[in-house]
């Protein structure tokens, strides 16, 4: 996997709920930009292909193949 390029990370302290962090990433494998947001138990995230939500006004999250890959990447990224 060739590692994506982030352009915003943002980690959000929810004082009503669960915290949380936001990421926007151009992904090199399938050149999609994707929004991302993952809570803190592993597994817990969403992708979504942000051409897909702004043509198509979709958020479905078919084709996201390596999301296990790019939520390993990007915990790796928030432990630094």
């Amino acid at each position: 996997m060739l590692e994506p390029d982030i352009l915003d990370l943002r980690q959000n302290k929810n004082p009503q709920g669960n915290p949380y962090t936001v990421s926007i990433v151009d992904d090199p494998n399938d050149g999609k930009t994707k929004l991302i947001v993952m809570f803190d138990e592993p597994g817990n995230i969403a992708i979504i292909p942000l051409d897909k939500l702004i043509e198509e006004e979709s958020i479905d999250e078919s084709g996201n193949a390596e999301a296990d890959k790019l939520e390993s990447y990007l915990r790796s990224v928030l432990e630094k």
